[in-house]
């Protein structure tokens, strides 16, 4: 690409931090005040993205594992949201939306340094030329990005569920929320991270959230190895109802996800959310059509691992499509993912137990790079750039970029953090423990 394409679409990208920080422009004043209407719109969506870790992702997964491992897959979750909240307060926040360089945020915000001085105040992301100013108080935004930071090692657990420890799991997550969550956040919606200042598109988190999780779960599924009994033995879900309940919470939160995303009540919200809809629609049919020719019969699993793929992959385009594309991205999708969860894992041989890389990683990056090819322009308008960034064959090799990047550091990243844990504390249950059930081994207590 030319460095002259380079640098207007870099402009571009500067034009659109607030796009791609989930934020909606609105310029710095003097006398700015908070928007009543987008403050609480953003408190129901962060609601709403909580709500689809803890019931909606625990109730989904517990419905897919065993009977002996439903408590312990339900803990994951639940513990998951308790300590990446603390993470998320204590350094994740300032290492994710710190002023730092182009690769990390500085620690000016740890302990959320700072927070109390403007509490009842819009707030600047920022300085200098690319400062953008919010029409909603800092709190709000600390806590809608915490939300996003409980749900994406949530979902990387899918991946390893029914084997690993727990004493593992927690390690593994303090370290990989501050030093590969973090890092890809900043990268990709501070100002100064570099993925932003190369103009690549992630409207509510296809790479921050969907890749960096479905990645990390493929690298620890392959580290981890392969379910005790696998192939030999029955691993038919639990109870599929569960699932399903799960499912149908994830598809209403997902909204508060994307629609959230706009940051302000209005036009962009109502885009997100409708194009949100038609996506999973879109993937819930293609997923169920191609078991329906392929195996005979459409499966309820089918079904809701359709509606998450299509979820998934229009994440990173929210804001930026239009109906018509979000249908093709949800088609798309739905194929994707049955192709991730089907071919694709037995072609290569591994173990995500749940699909996490297969559904998250595999549509994430379908989503990803559709965004370079439907994104239409006057959705991202703003006074800055008048036309806003359309898709064309430069934004998508520069969206090919970004997933690429996200893509190894975070492989590469995980994997040397298992193994630090590995040597620490051990990942792995003995055999006689996954024979019994985690809830057993691991928590002592059974389900009824």
């Amino acid at each position: 690409m030319e460095p002259r394409n380079m640098r207007i679409l870099a402009r571009g990208a500067a034009a659109l931090l607030p796009t791609l920080l989930m934020a909606a422009p609105a310029f710095a004043q003097e006398e700015a005040t908070v928007n009543a209407g987008d403050t609480a719109w953003m408190l129901t969506s962060t609601a709403l993205v909580l709500m689809m870790t803890i019931p909606g992702l625990a109730l989904f997964y517990a419905g897919m594992v065993r009977k002996k491992n439903v408590l312990a897959t339900m803990m994951q979750s639940f513990f998951l949201a308790a300590l990446c909240s603390v993470i998320w307060m204590v350094a994740g926040y300032s290492l994710a939306f710190g002023e730092g360089g182009a690769y990390i945020g500085d620690l000016s915000k740890i302990f959320l340094s700072g927070i109390a001085e403007n509490w009842d105040k819009p707030f600047t992301l920022g300085s200098g030329d690319g400062a953008v100013a919010f029409t909603v108080p800092e709190t709000i935004f600390v806590m809608f990005q915490m939300t996003f930071a409980i749900i994406t090692p949530a979902l990387a657990t899918g991946a390893v569920a029914d084997r690993m420890k727990f004493s593992a799991l927690a390690l593994f997550t303090v370290l990989w929320s501050l030093l590969i969550y973090s890092p890809v956040a900043h990268w990709v919606w501070h100002p100064n991270g570099w993925i932003f200042a190369l103009g690549a598109l992630d409207f509510a988190g296809g790479t921050v959230v969907h890749i960096n999780a479905g990645v990390a779960g493929l690298v620890a599924a392959l580290v981890l190895g392969k379910r005790t009994g696998l192939g030999t033995e029955n691993m038919s879900p639990f109870n599929l109802g569960l699932a399903v309940i799960g499912a149908a919470l994830l598809w209403v939160g997902w909204f508060g996800f994307n629609a959230g995303s706009a940051a302000t009540a209005g036009g962009r919200a109502g885009m997100a959310m409708l194009v949100t809809q038609i996506a999973a629609a879109g993937a819930t049919l293609a997923w169920v059509a191609a078991e329906w020719l392929t195996k005979g019969k459409p499966s309820v699993l089918g079904a809701i691992s359709g509606a998450v793929a299509g979820l998934v992959a229009i994440t990173p385009a929210a804001g930026f499509v239009l109906p018509v594309p979000a249908l093709i991205i949800g088609l798309i999708a739905g194929l994707a993912g049955f192709w991730g969860a089907t071919a694709l894992k037995h072609w290569c041989g591994y173990d995500d137990s749940l699909d996490a890389f297969g559904v998250h990683g595999i549509c994430g990056i379908v989503g990803a790079l559709l965004t370079g090819i439907f994104a239409y322009g006057p959705l991202s308008a703003t006074p800055a750039l008048p036309g806003g960034i359309a898709g064309s064959f430069d934004q998508f090799l520069l969206q090919l970029y970004a997933v690429v990047a996200t893509f190894v550091f975070t492989a590469i990243g995980s994997w040397i953090l298992l193994k630090v844990v590995d040597l620490i504390v051990g990942l792995r249950v003995t055999e006689e423990e996954e024979r019994e059930g985690l809830d057993v081994s691991l928590h002592g207590e059974r389900l009824g």
